[in-house]
């Protein structure tokens, strides 16, 4: 086949699949997002979320041109980061997890764009996915055409899945008004946090 020639349609139907799921389940940037949109509401977690779209994409990109290569063939580097980014996300827990207040304790503000887009590239789920979905969608001979696929197939869905994530701590909000109740959601969210990263410690 030519390098132009798009995926057949059963394939497409199952990077969708692919795409979607492994967007929607909880893990750091999800978690995140709900916690800023509890904290800080829709409108000022929009930056958190353009950081974490862009940092993701560019990532997405990348490894289908090729730092897939540079990982198969020079495996400390995927491992430092991997561990980088888990010892990160713990430490981001920590955080979400001893803000006491709406805004307060150790979340004074929400993540900024450079926050969110410097923290994709030590997040170790993202790697995971998008290593993933390279490997599983990007075949040899057509690097352009499926990594422009499934780059758009990945943005596409990103948006949605990251509106539906601080909608849903926006819409929580006037229900955690009351301290003791943030308080309690913001331990229950780091601890998910930390959980959702030290999963991949056996994978």
């Amino acid at each position: 086949m030519q390098s132009g020639t798009i995926l057949p349609p059963a394939m497409i139907a199952a990077l969708f699949s692919f795409a979607l799921i492994s967007s929607i389940t909880p893990g750091p940037n999800n978690i995140m997002l709900a916690v800023s949109g509890v904290n800080f509401g829709l409108r000022r977690t929009l930056p958190h979320m353009i950081g974490i779209f862009t940092g993701l994409m560019l990532i997405v990109i990348a490894i289908g041109l090729g730092l897939g290569f540079v990982f198969s063939h020079y495996p400390l580097v995927r491992g430092g980061l991997r561990i980088g980014g888990i010892l990160y996300t713990l430490w981001l827990s920590w955080k979400i997890a001893t803000a006491g207040s709406l805004g307060g304790g150790e979340m004074p503000h929400p993540m900024r764009f450079s926050g969110a887009f410097a923290f994709q590239w030590v997040n170790p789920k993202l790697w995971v996915m998008a290593v993933a979905i390279v490997a599983l969608y990007v075949r040899p001979g057509h690097t352009l055409a499926d990594t422009a696929l499934v780059s758009a197939m990945q943005a596409a869905i990103s948006w949605p899945v990251m509106l539906l994530w601080a909608g849903f701590g926006a819409g929580l909000r006037d229900m955690l008004q009351i301290p003791a109740r943030i308080r309690a959601f913001n331990i229950v969210m780091g601890l998910a946090l930390a959980a959702s990263v030290l999963a991949l410690l056996r994978m």
